[in-house]
């Protein structure tokens, strides 16, 4: 006899993009476990927050040395999950100088903010940790996406829950052995997996403090509507379509480079990706054609052969999407420049990369998120042209300005609706400075002292002595 439909464990899967097998999956949590394991640490929390602050910051650093020694696993584990070559070595840069940058700011960050210390009166406002802090990952970047709140969190006295994307089912897994290796109690920091159904079921029970969400913007809006009335903290990054500016005095050669690295990197699945550029008229011409040529270096292929460039998306629904917005873009009167039969392009998640000139606002490909290995490129006459195009978009992340003029460029940007401008780079997080969006890209931020900020609430001592 068959079980029933209600008996069956929903198992959440990752189907590799390199090959279509199903490369791992894992069984679903039931409501009742999902709530036993917050329950669980809630429980924790108050001891971790009682430990001293050096001490959490050691155990931290110490589950971050204990996922450096799986690199060479997870960069295997990484390439088969969502596709990014090996070559590039996985995410760990990036990881270890935010992770480490906010371990060495920890102290000064959390300190209370004293008003006043007399014979009189203590007065001073503390950073307090939420409690248990949800942490839902991507799948684009699952280290770096997930260690920019779960160091913070952990080190600033909370429990972690996270869950990460499907996709990348294995990260989550890896995240807690290294921090339990390192020292993390288990019930402080739990991985695990969640249908979208219990997720929204814990949201709006107010099972966590605080929600940290990475995704889409339609994710972002389950989110919210999960936990509305509980009032419930949140932190959203969302959609993106940055643009990037190319002046008249800009470095070309330099603007290329970094430009079109940003648009095609990791198969252009990046948060802060360059989706869209703007080139003064007097270089046009000549950057579209360095880019075309940058672009045609490119090798598709294998994420396993050291010699690929641009792997697979991670999926093939992914590059779909793409492969629909380039059609509609061509259909409107836009003029591709890469030839798609000079690229291993498999009509499935194997995407050959693409520019686009001839575009403009009214196409899909200008104003929705591609996520992918696109951009158009527009011709500008002068700055107030690029800004109202730069802020005709429902998005800001960032946008990257290239000039010499650092004076030009701080009030260029100042009119850009955006959460971080950038000057001669573009597609970076510097640790230091807060992570943080606008309009539909969401709400909160990350990283730096601000970072410390979102995992935290404030409480303030009034304390008459006399």
């Amino acid at each position: 006899m068959g079980r029933n439909e209600d008996d069956m464990t929903a198992m959440i899967q990752c189907i590799s993009p390199v090959d279509g097998r199903i490369y791992a999956e894992r069984p679903a949590l039931t409501l009742v476990a999902a709530q036993t394991a917050v329950a669980a640490a809630r429980t924790a929390q108050p001891a971790w927050a009682a430990r001293p602050l050096a001490e959490r910051i050691a155990l931290v650093r110490a589950g971050l040395a204990a996922l450096n020694d799986m690199k060479d696993e997870i960069v295997q584990e990484t390439a088969w999950q969502m596709g990014r070559p090996v070559r590039y070595g996985g995410e760990f840069g990036g990881v270890n100088e935010r992770a480490n940058y906010m371990a060495d700011i920890a102290q000064t960050a959390l300190a209370p903010m004293v008003i006043e210390s007399s014979d009189k009166f203590e007065r001073r406002i503390e950073r307090v940790p939420h409690g248990v802090v949800f942490v839902v990952a991507p799948w684009n970047y699952p280290f770096l996406t997930a260690i920019n709140t779960i160091v913070p969190a952990l080190i600033a006295g909370n429990a972690v829950v996270l869950k990460h994307a499907s996709q990348t089912l294995l990260a989550g897994e890896r995240l807690a052995q290294a921090f339990h290796a390192g020292g993390v109690p288990a019930d402080v920091f739990q991985n695990l997996f969640l249908d979208h159904a219990v997720t929204e079921a814990l949201i709006a029970a107010r099972a966590f403090d605080f929600v940290n969400f990475t995704g889409s913007v339609a994710g972002g809006r389950a989110m919210e509507r999960a936990a509305a009335g509980t009032f419930t903290a949140m932190g959203l990054e969302l959609g993106g379509k940055d643009p990037g500016y190319v002046m008249e005095d800009a470095d070309l050669d330099a603007a290329v480079d970094s430009l079109m690295d940003g648009a095609m990197f990791n198969a252009g699945q990046c948060c802060c990706g360059i989706e869209r550029i703007y080139v003064h008229e007097s270089l046009f011409d000549a950057f579209v054609e360095k880019a075309v040529a940058w672009v045609q270096g490119l090798r598709l292929g294998d994420p396993f052969d050291p010699a690929t460039t641009l792997g697979p998306m991670a999926h093939k629904r992914f590059a779909h999407t793409v492969r629909a917005q380039i059609a509609e873009a061509v259909a409107a009167g836009a003029h591709p420049l890469i030839d798609p039969s000079g690229f291993a392009d498999d009509g499935g998640a194997y995407l050959a990369p693409q520019i686009l000139v001839n575009v403009d606002h009214s196409m899909r490909v200008m104003r929705e998120e591609s996520f992918g290995p696109v951009v158009g490129i527009m011709k500008v006459s002068d700055d107030a042209q690029a800004i109202a195009l730069m802020n005709d978009s429902p998005y800001g992340l960032t946008a990257s300005l290239w000039t010499r003029d650092p004076a030009r460029a701080a009030a260029v940007g100042a009119q850009v609706e955006t959460g971080t401008i950038f000057m001669n780079r573009c597609d970076y997080l510097d640790p230091a400075l807060c992570w943080t969006g606008c309009k539909d890209t969401g709400r909160g931020g990350g990283l730096s002292v601000l970072g410390y900020h979102s995992v935290t609430r404030p409480k303030s001592f009034h304390l008459k002595k006399a």
